[in-house]
């Protein structure tokens, strides 16, 4: 599924965030968004997800305008957003977290196949299941929440900052789940504060400064480009060192 966002204004409160974004996110594929804080990474999920309604300008995915549907609109559409913040049960099992992301659908027996099929493509999941979910690592709770995301089969995956306040070796184990989903037919959106680990997974990348994308292209060649590099990723030219 694709999305395109054209001329989308949005924020909070009296003040915009997005000023005028233009954005493609090519279908099956993933698009890693990177910047400074506050250039709107997180507001372009929230406005795709339907928790921000724009105040300006479309959301399309496909052919289909979805400029301020609600959330649970989008969610029987396919869109599911994965936030920054921890959001499993700590006291409740592996599984029964995994449950709960069916927790929409009222045929149990489909929900509980859902799950079988996902704890064969997570041996996290199938290993750890009874296990309380707090007992996890950092990587391994997100990955169970990214799991979790996948059990009404979505076509989009909006994901916020999984590697945050996670320790080398965690961040490793999100960015290895995310892809391997690449390929897998799913839509995925990533916002990434680590920006060079964000784009080297992603076949996209766009740069978003002030609320607007400031440059965009394949990942690599983001990741390769000595402007984007001395601008967003820490890198010291000979000019600058």
């Amino acid at each position: 599924m694709r999305i395109v966002l054209r001329d989308v204004v949005a924020g909070y409160g009296f003040g915009d965030v997005l000023r005028g974004i233009d954005l493609d996110v090519e279908p099956g594929e993933i698009t890693c968004l990177i910047g400074p804080n506050g250039a709107g990474k997180s507001t372009v999920l929230r406005a795709v997800s339907g928790l921000l309604r724009p105040r300006r300008g479309t959301i399309h995915l496909d052919d289909a305008d979805v400029t301020g549907f609600s959330p649970r609109r989008l969610l029987s559409l396919g869109v599911v957003h994965v936030p920054q913040e921890r959001s499993l049960f700590p006291l409740m099992t592996v599984w029964e977290n995994l449950l709960l992301g069916g927790y929409v659908t009222r045929d149990r027996r489909a929900v509980r196949r859902r799950a079988e099929e996902l704890a064969e493509r997570f041996p996290l999941i199938q290993e750890r299941r009874r296990e309380r979910a707090g007992s996890l690592s950092g990587g391994e709770q997100k990955t169970v929440e990214i799991a979790r995301s996948l059990m009404l089969d979505p076509k989009v995956l909006l994901v916020d900052e999984p590697s945050i306040g996670l320790a080398p070796r965690s961040r490793a184990e999100v960015f290895a789940t995310l892809a391997s989903l690449s390929g897998g037919g799913w839509t995925i959106l990533l916002v990434e504060q680590n920006a060079r680990s964000g784009l080297a997974i992603s076949q996209h990348g766009a740069v978003l400064e002030g609320g607007v994308v400031k440059y965009r292209g394949p990942g690599r060649k983001l990741l390769d480009d000595p402007e984007v590099g001395r601008l967003y990723l820490g890198v010291r030219t000979e000019l600058s060192a």
